[in-house]
């Protein structure tokens, strides 16, 4: 089970943080599934919480609606 993401992680980011999570996430190059999943939901997070600094990177959260059918 993976920690919570605290407000105080996501308020350290700044710009350049924040790309660096973008640029990882983008080149989708981590060591496990599960690093690459906890650096998704941090940038989720910060999405959320923190728009201003992850609206450029929306793309690496936002999922394509499908059809199950």
């Amino acid at each position: 089970m993976s920690p919570s993401i605290t407000s105080e992680q996501l308020f350290a980011f700044d710009e350049a943080r924040t790309a660096e999570l973008a640029r990882r996430l983008d080149e989708d190059d981590y060591p496990t599934p599960f690093d690459g999943l906890a650096d998704w939901h941090l940038m989720r997070a910060l999405a959320i919480h923190r728009p201003e600094l992850a609206r450029p990177y929306l793309h690496l959260v936002d999922q394509e609606p499908f059809d199950e059918d």
